[in-house]
């Protein structure tokens, strides 16, 4: 199996636990705080690469470091502003059926690296890539009404940043090692948390329960966007990798069935389907002809 496709299992692993994990948290925190106090949850791996990363850049160039280390920080900030846009779209009534539809934010990243990135895929991919999208619909979008809601006009917020910012984590690998992008990916989030803190101080201390799962909240999302950036970096098309890591609720909707007695329905079933079919889709080797052709930035 190539190295990209067990990264991006690994993502899948650690964001499909990250999900469930933000279920068991619920309504203890807010979604603001969530996202402030489980940065702490990052700092482990964020520390982990930033000592990594010291030795796997001493044969890049200043220029190559910068513009790396610029694209990541931006891809990070991207993701923040994502997070917050989706956050505001939480306490929108009229936009409730809307916040599923962010999960089809791949769909950005897939025109994008195939219109800036010019990769190419071979008709596997191709189908893949397809069967993938439409298992994240029915895992995300509630009813056949989702798409028509004037909600959609808010959701697109998140879906562009998100879109966009997994394409400039796919551009920083070209520059930078996979643990210096992720070390600048994460350190974005860092002055965000510390502004919504100073924003809105936590009226009470949350319990010691909270504090475990949104630190593992933290952990999960920060392992899965390192796992995420050394898929990249392993050679993988951001149009293959960004559809493939939004399949993480086949974890974490098996995982629920097991420990929370949860049922999935007819929709839930297809969805697990398409996604086991899109996964073997794009797993198939590709002949030379049909390889990825990705441009590496010029120092």
């Amino acid at each position: 199996m190539r190295p990209w496709l067990l990264w991006t299992f690994l993502a899948v692993l650690c964001w499909g636990l990250w999900a469930l994990i933000s279920k068991l948290v619920g309504d203890a925190l807010s979604p603001a705080h969530s996202q402030a106090i489980s940065t702490l949850g990052i700092l482990p791996v964020l520390i982990l690469l930033t000592w990594q990363s010291w030795k796997g850049e001493v044969s890049a160039s200043k220029s190559s470091r910068v513009r790396g280390a610029l694209t990541a920080v931006t891809a990070g900030l991207l993701t923040c502003f994502g997070n917050i846009a989706y956050y505001s779209l939480l306490n929108m009534t009229k936009a409730a059926t809307a916040v599923p539809l962010t999960a089809v934010y791949p769909v950005v990243t897939v025109i994008l690296a195939l219109l800036i990135l010019k990769e190419r895929l071979n008709v596997w991919q191709c189908a893949g890539i397809a069967l993938s999208l439409l298992a994240i619909y029915l895992f995300n979008v509630p009813t056949e009404h989702g798409l028509a809601s004037g909600g959609i006009l808010f959701a697109l917020v998140p879906i562009i940043l998100w879109g966009v910012a997994a394409l400039f984590q796919k551009i920083a690998t070209n520059n930078i090692s996979a643990e210096s992008a992720t070390c600048w990916f994460l350190a974005a989030f860092l002055p965000v948390a510390l502004a919504i803190v100073l924003q809105q101080p936590l009226s009470a201390s949350p319990s010691s329960r909270v504090w475990l799962l949104v630190l593992a909240l933290g952990f999960t999302f920060a392992l899965g966007n390192a796992a995420l950036l050394f898929a990249f970096a392993r050679d993988g098309k951001a149009s293959v990798i960004a559809p493939l890591a939004g399949l993480y609720p086949v974890v974490s909707i098996p995982v629920a069935i097991v420990l929370l007695g949860e049922r999935i329905g007819v929709r839930e079933s297809f969805a697990i389907v398409f996604a086991l079919a899109g996964v073997a889709a794009v797993s198939l080797p590709q002949t030379e002809a049909t390889a990825a052709k990705v441009p590496q930035l010029t120092t």
